[in-house]
């Protein structure tokens, strides 16, 4: 019996506004896709280009995303596994066993195990990545309209010099994370 395996990888950890989002995806080895990396290694548009043919070819992918509150609540690294948990929670087709990125594992009902640096190495997991980044891009860009001049569209909620810039001279917002520092500062 052949093995199926699911990746998972997250993206959002390091920022200061917006959800933590994690994907998990099994891949279709009669259906492989070339070109798959750590999202961070790819341009904005190689991701797109890579994410479409991820959603045509895979046998099965999912999205999952923790909030803002729920970071605050729990913390990022609890918020990351739990958005994890949901992406696997949201699959149709049943793995039997799990590829993480990092060194930390979701509490899901399948074996598996946590490789650091995995979204450079495992298909399944980069897979994850990239798609998980797509997503949470596009989230990014809807808030950016939602709330014009943090320039979230650009930077993705990473705390960047030009992010701390606006947000001291704009104000925090509800998208932010009131447990992160640069924000917590702010916000007394």
């Amino acid at each position: 019996m052949t093995r199926v395996v699911v990746g998972f990888d997250e993206v959002g950890r390091g920022c200061i506004a917006g959800p933590v989002v994690a994907a998990a995806v099994i891949l279709d080895k009669e259906q492989p896709v070339d070109g798959l990396m750590d999202s961070k290694k790819l341009s904005k548009k190689k991701r797109v280009e890579l994410s479409a043919r991820i959603f045509e070819r895979a046998i099965d992918w999912s999205i999952g995303r923790a909030d803002v509150l729920e970071i605050d609540e729990v913390n990022i690294l609890q918020a990351s596994l739990l958005a994890m948990k949901r992406a696997f929670d949201g699959l149709t087709v049943k793995a039997d066993f799990a590829q993480v990125d990092g060194t930390y594992y979701p509490d899901i009902a399948i074996p598996g195990e946590c490789i650091k640096g995995g979204d450079n190495i495992i298909a399944e997991i980069s897979a994850a990545s990239i798609i998980a980044k797509v997503y949470r891009d596009e989230q990014m860009a809807v808030l950016d309209v939602l709330y014009p001049g943090y320039d979230l569209a650009k930077h993705s909620g990473y705390p960047t010099p030009d992010h701390k810039k606006r947000l001291a001279v704009l104000g925090v917002t509800p998208i932010y994370r009131q447990s992160f520092s640069p924000v917590r500062q702010l916000s007394t």
